[in-house]
């Protein structure tokens, strides 16, 4: 199993390239199993989370190409088969099948998912969103098992929160639903709206992008379609924290701005300066870190993806912040990983209270999630020493290259195989 080695101390300065978003692509390539015709992917990550997925569709009949530049996929001789557990245990994205399947083909039997365990993300919203157009739906031995025999219906959904993963679930299923379909309190993140421009690119009829209701024309008429993924917001906002937290400047190529304001709002409080470059964004370090309060929330609040990271980045703050975390109740496991390397952090519950400190000191620590992996890479990189991280085949999963892109703007990482 892989481990990072990081000499601490090292200023970064140069600029890296933000590869495809990872939460955008996996959607899309589950969407490519909506329609017949060859659906073209531009711009996604090489990260083991798309690669799986792709090998998920791949099980299902879909006929997968890809080289440096783009990835087709045909899904023409597509059938309602089945993947066992093991093959989707690994990441929970792999439930974006179920709708696309059910719509097609008016049945789906879906292993209940996996992925990292940050807390317990239902499917319940899934189901009744598909509940709502027609489907019957139960859990079986494990197993999501949904039909609909007559074919989906359009009808109104409304969703509890604004989920992101059951927004997408219902956008997909209701593109092939007869008649039009209202999702109220749709999601509103920019992967959900690339989401959209994906699907309308490959046929269908959207109406609402970027607001809480959304309308769907249904029938949708498929048509070859290509696409080009959106930049990684995520990815961007972590090396942004990278060079607050070396005291560097990084200019983020392909970055943009207006899908992390809430993010960048939060590191100008802290001192960070933030600028749009003719590339992208550029990000330039303070020599001590300010305190801030962050709060977790949908889309365009502050993305709870992102609190893992900063959480590292206030440990070395004048002063103390408060981070409370409102989207998932167990993602506070990176906490006693970055005690171990000097962090003073109190919990309770959903708080956390960080009393910043003027220096961390390096030390061996345990990757438990993919945010948590990166949040202590990132303490690693500013701490005095050497840090050792374990586990970090969780990296791997939603950050493409990442030691190599920290290498080449001066981090002193190295990757040891065991």
């Amino acid at each position: 199993m892989d481990q990072l080695r990081i000499t601490g101390g090292n200023r970064l300065d140069g600029a890296v390239p933000i590869s495809g978003a990872k939460n955008a692509a996996l959607p899309q390539i589950a969407a490519a199993l909506l329609s017949p015709e060859a659906l073209e992917l531009t711009n996604l990550p090489r990260v083991s989370d798309v690669e799986n997925m792709l090998r998920i569709i791949a099980l299902y009949g879909a006929e997968v190409s890809r080289d440096s530049h783009r990835t087709r996929i045909d899904a023409s001789a597509v059938t309602p088969g089945e993947v066992d557990y093991d093959t989707v245990r690994r990441m929970r994205a792999s439930i974006l099948v179920l709708a696309p399947l059910l719509g097609r083909f008016g049945q789906a039997r879906v292993s209940l998912p996996g992925g990292c365990a940050i807390g317990a993300r239902p499917v319940d919203m899934h189901l009744k969103a598909l509940s709502a157009l027609g489907a019957d739906v139960s859990i079986e031995g494990g197993y999501i098992v949904a039909s609909a025999g007559s074919g989906l219906t359009g009808g109104r959904i409304v969703l509890p929160g604004p989920s992101v993963g059951a927004t997408e679930t219902a956008l997909m299923a209701a593109c092939c639903a007869r008649g039009e379909t209202e999702i109220l309190n749709a999601a509103r993140e920019p992967e959900v709206v690339d989401l959209i421009a994906c699907l309308s690119a490959m046929g269908a009829v959207i109406d609402g992008a970027g607001t809480h209701r959304l309308l769907i024309a249904g029938n949708t008429f498929w048509r070859a379609a290509s696409h080009h993924s959106i930049p990684d917001r995520v990815e961007a906002g972590t090396y942004a924290a990278a060079a607050a937290i070396t005291g560097g400047r990084l200019e983020l190529v392909g970055a943009r701005m207006e899908h992390l304001a809430s993010v960048f709002q939060v590191l100008e409080e802290m001192g960070v300066s933030i600028w749009p470059g003719d590339r992208g964004v550029v990000v330039n370090g303070a020599q001590r870190l300010k305190p801030a309060d962050i709060t977790t929330e949908p889309y365009p609040g502050f993305p709870t993806d992102l609190q893992a990271q900063f959480m590292a980045m206030a440990a070395l703050a004048d002063g103390a912040s408060l981070i409370r975390e409102t989207i998932f109740e167990n993602r506070f496991m990176h906490v006693p990983e970055l005690g171990r390397l000097g962090a003073d952090i109190t919990l309770n519950g959903p708080v956390a209270l960080v009393r910043g400190r003027p220096a961390l000191k390096g030390a061996p620590v345990m990757a438990t999630d993919l945010r948590a992996s990166v949040c202590l890479v990132l303490a690693g990189l500013a701490a005095e020493g050497e840090t050792v991280i374990n586990r970090v085949y969780h990296l791997d999963r939603g950050y493409e290259q990442l030691d190599r892109k920290l290498a080449q703007c001066g981090a002193k990482i190295e990757r040891i195989s065991r």
